[in-house]
């Protein structure tokens, strides 16, 4: 790809941009969230058709206009929001073999659905995978429905296999089947181009990388060439501080409980509490039950069943709505589909959860009262957008996952539930979603900070309880806790 530039409303989202990937290897393109790596990617895939410059393939000069003109030539990716890319009420085997479902059906009556479903059974069992091809998509775990597009992009011919961040949702035992599958789609020539914001995994199963900063390139090497450091100071421009804020910890009074939180199998007795200013975590695998925890705490899930208390006052909990009225909030982990309204302007949503408070004369809403807030809100977290009347779905997912935060900080609830608010996040927006935390903490807030991300339960909070199979195995002190402890009870396993 040769001096690429795409802008939107706004925003120059590229400029200039060159980008080379080879057969049978494994590139990284990284940058932090806005510099332009999805971007460039869904030019490759044909998403955007009004970008400059030239795409060559073995040196020939070709015309990426659609989605069509990418896959006719090889080109398949697999985008990060899955829920965007699936249609629920089919089953598996439909959406993994959908596209040769439309070519089939062309001047047909019947289709062979057993052989619809033998097909997408033999690209599991390639994945190592046991799903059921005749599941509905809608009852898959969000790693399932993550896998299930990676089985549909390798269910057609592929020259390069663009994967935007695919290890996010899964497990260690998912991403090593993934990465497995990654190393024997190399060594049949396919060449895979994969952006992450887990720099650890880059270095395991890719040779090079090109680094985008602010819609341009910034390097280009072979991996081994550079080290963690390095790439992320030139992801960021800077030097990149102390990763955690430093919190002057509280042992106030316990405001927020819990007890005998069940939904079905998925939460089995669940008792915790949450002190005044404290930072709790929930740490454990995926599929451990930390969703659907705060699923049931925030009314979420109709299933769910257990008393819940703040501040002594018994709280009757039965929807989203009910939760909101009692101070409660939630930042979900798959924020596209729960977080935000993507169609809607950053100052919609930040106002969504507050509109109450901007509306005059019964249901006439103050424009210009909104547009201020929002303006402020966008100013103090650093949301990265062009004004407050732009579209969430045009921000990158870390600003997007700012303004999933920022409606609540608006709000000024008592209790915030954080379920993997870093997730697809690079690491500078980490660090300005941490000192959010932390200072909701500082205001006497109660946080539950889910994550299965170890280092972050380790550097951000008070106390853990830690999940497996549905219930807790363990509550610890963060601060006498280790990796090595947390990951022994994530993973059923009992201390000597």
């Amino acid at each position: 790809m040769s001096r690429i530039s795409i802008a939107f409303p706004g925003v120059q989202a590229l400029s200039d941009v060159d980008f080379r990937a080879e057969a049978g290897r494994a590139h990284a393109l990284i940058g932090a969230n806005g510099a332009g790596k999805s971007t460039l990617m869904k030019v490759l895939s044909g998403a955007y058709d009004h970008y400059t410059g030239d795409i060559r393939i073995d040196g020939e000069a070709v015309r990426i206009r659609s989605p069509k003109d990418a896959k006719d030539r090889g080109i398949q990716i697999v985008y990060q929001e899955v829920d965007t890319a699936l249609i629920p009420n089919l089953t598996v085997g439909e959406n993994i073999m959908l596209e040769s479902l439309v070519h089939e059906m062309r001047g047909k009556q019947f289709v062979d659905w057993a052989g619809v479903h033998r097909s997408a059974q033999s690209i599991l069992e390639r994945l190592g995978l046991t799903l059921s091809t005749k599941k509905l998509v809608q009852e898959l775990t969000l790693a399932e429905k993550q896998m299930t597009l990676i089985a549909r992009a390798v269910s057609r011919e592929c020259r390069f296999l663009v994967l935007d961040e695919p290890t996010a949702p899964l497990s260690s035992s998912e991403t090593d089947r993934l990465f497995a599958l990654v190393r024997q789609l190399k060594a049949d020539g396919v060449g895979v181009i994969f952006i992450s914001h887990r720099l650890p995994e880059l270095y395991e199963i890719c040779e090079d990388i090109t680094i985008m900063r602010d819609g341009r390139l910034v390097a280009r090497d072979e991996l081994r060439n550079v080290t963690q450091q390095q790439v992320i100071e030139q992801m960021l421009g800077a030097k990149l501080g102390g990763q955690f804020p430093t919190i002057q910890r509280s042992s106030g009074e316990v405001r927020f409980e819990a007890k005998g939180v069940r939904d079905g199998d998925k939460v089995r007795g669940v008792d915790l509490y949450i002190r005044a200013g404290e930072i709790v975590g929930v740490a454990g695998l995926v599929g451990a039950g930390k969703t659907e925890l705060c699923r049931a705490l925030f009314g979420a899930s109709p299933t769910s069943s257990g008393d819940v208390t703040l501040d002594g006052r018994r709280l009757r909990i039965r929807s989203p709505h009910d939760a909101v009225r009692a101070g409660v909030a939630l930042v979900p982990e798959e924020r596209r589909r729960e977080g935000v309204f993507v169609d809607e302007s950053v100052a919609a949503n930040l106002t969504a959860a507050t509109l109450g408070r901007f509306t005059t004369a019964g249901p006439w809403i103050a424009a210009g009262k909104l547009r201020d807030a929002a303006r402020g809100l966008v100013e103090s977290l650093g949301i990265k957008t062009p004004n407050e009347s732009a579209r969430v779905k045009n921000l990158s997912g870390g600003n997007q996952q700012k303004v999933a935060i920022g409606k609540w900080l608006l709000a000024d609830a008592d209790v915030y539930l954080f379920d993997e608010p870093t997730k697809g996040v690079d690491v500078g927006a980490k660090r300005d979603i941490y000192e959010l935390i932390a200072e909701l903490a500082r205001r006497g807030k109660c946080v539950l900070y889910a994550s299965s991300e170890i280092s972050e339960i380790l550097g951000l909070t008070d106390r853990t309880y830690v999940m497996y199979d549905g219930a807790v195995a363990k509550e610890l002190e963060t601060r006498s806790a280790n990796e090595e402890e947390l990951l022994l009870y994530s993973t059923g396993g009992l201390k000597r």
